[in-house]
């Protein structure tokens, strides 16, 4: 397999080059997400586009086990200074920055060109070809939240701040300009931008797309924006939580399913509109929720964020609308060109956005395939009802303590299955990483170290 790809890159490749070329292109970036959510990257003259495809650029497999404190590496039994891979970008899904620069995502594969059990792009491809052998298929839609800071990652002037204000957008009007017309120019089509509900934070809504290219999407989009805010003398933080005590950054996953081309979340007889299949996924994804946490959200920082009130889905439940539901259901109509879709609201920036895709899909697929039963709906603010309601219908509060959150993906016979247990081991491995070394850290502490751990 690995022969008939290389041998038909080249022509590609080739032909790929001459048109880039003409369109002013000089330099080649691809970039690989790691556990920790880190975006790494390796750059080639566009001559070198083909080798970069294949059989691809050399990365020492500790590229797996960086943190987020710019110096750690987390060594193990598979992880260490012996041994090479390669990182093989994806040539169908290369986009054009400007000033000279194109983009690639990659993945990560052996010296035989087989795929790394390591590879988060892999994992989540994986994840798409087991939905795809079910007679499923999947659209992602992610929400990228950020906070602009000044380039030191000092907090900027709000004066004129309102939550979804008008002056918001007419304060970084240029910004938001530039943000705009990047991404038309890179072909990212964007569904809105907005203000949000923090001082100086905004929100970007990306389309849906198939699982993988929709994660290459909102990379490339953390890669616009955040070349954008360079020319304004800002940065862009994508952390959970920007400044102690104050709003904090979400990364909401929307996904939809079909089978032969009709919805599970529209147009059924079951619960909002959900058909039978709809109902197990919804109910795989909350019974599975709290072991995917340390995969959704599972930075050092996240727990700051996972609080009743902040529209975070603290608790594990379900709900049509319902912002403080861990689970929001939206009902297809004529106001949801969309149609029906879930809102997986406890994703934040610090995860891998494939390895939380393959996370979310992996377990809607094991509600399917289980045929679990959809828990009663929450129609009301799960903090609003008493702690015996809550037993009753099974919603728990998910836990703020990172090591809360790591032991149970660690325990998960679910998630390995899912992810693999050499991914599993990489990210509980790279998140202990920072519990240990931060843990005692004051909340404030912690925001101001790692404000910028995620900007790019």
């Amino acid at each position: 397999m690995a022969a008939v790809m290389s041998r038909a890159a080249k022509p590609l490749a080739a032909a790929a080059i001459a048109q880039l070329e003409s369109d002013g292109v000089a330099t080649l970036i691809g970039t690989v997400v790691n556990p920790a959510g880190l975006i790494h990257a390796k750059t080639v003259p566009l001559r070198r586009m083909g080798t970069f495809a294949d059989p691809g650029l050399g990365a020492s497999p500790v590229w797996h086990a960086f943190t987020i404190d710019q110096a750690g590496i987390v060594f193990g039994d598979a992880i260490s200074v012996v041994g090479d891979q390669r990182i093989r970008i994806d040539l169908g899904a290369l986009r054009i920055l400007g000033d000279g620069l194109a983009w690639a995502p990659g993945g990560f594969f052996d010296q035989h060109g087989e795929p790394d059990p390591y590879c988060a792009r892999g994992a989540l491809r994986r994840v798409e070809e087991r939905l795809a052998d079910a007679g499923l298929t999947a659209l992602v839609g992610h929400e990228m939240e950020f906070v602009l800071v000044g380039a030191d990652g000092a907090r900027l002037p709000a004066h004129l701040w309102a939550q979804y204000g008008l002056g918001g957008v007419l304060e970084f009007e240029g910004f938001v300009r530039d943000v705009t017309d990047a991404a038309t120019s890179s072909g990212v089509p964007i569904e809105q931008l907005h203000p949000e509900y923090g001082p100086n934070q905004f929100e970007i809504s990306l389309p849906p797309m198939s699982p993988v290219a929709a994660a290459d999407l909102l990379v490339l989009m953390r890669i616009i924006v955040g070349r954008v805010a360079r020319r304004y003398g800002m940065r862009v933080s994508l952390s959970p939580v920007p400044f102690a005590g104050a709003v904090g950054n979400g990364a909401h996953q929307h996904f939809s399913l079909r089978r032969d081309g009709e919805p599970l979340f529209s147009d059924g007889s079951g619960a909002r509109g959900m058909t039978a299949e709809g109902e197990h996924a919804v109910a795989g994804l909350v019974a599975g929720l709290s072991e995917a946490q340390g995969v959704l959200c599972g930075s050092i920082l996240s727990g700051q964020r996972m609080l009743p009130g902040h529209w975070s889905g603290a608790y594990v439940c379900w709900g049509a609308e319902n912002r403080e539901a861990a689970v929001r259901f939206l009902s297809g109509g004529p106001a949801n060109v969309h149609g029906g879709n879930v809102e997986v609201k406890i994703v934040d920036p610090s995860a891998n956005p494939y390895l939380a895709s393959a996370a979310i899909l992996g377990l809607a697929l094991d509600g399917i395939e289980r045929d679990l039963p959809l828990p009663t709906e929450t129609t009301v603010d799960p903090g609003t009802l008493t702690d015996e309601d809550r037993r009753q219908a099974g919603t728990m509060l998910l836990p703020t303590g990172q090591a809360d959150a790591l032991r149970a993906l660690d325990g998960s016979s679910t998630m390995r299955r899912i992810l693999g247990d050499e991914i599993v081991g990489a990210v509980v491995g790279v998140r202990s990483y920072e519990q240990e070394n931060f843990g005692d850290l004051a909340a404030d502490e912690l925001a101001d170290r790692f404000r910028l751990a995620w900007s790019v």
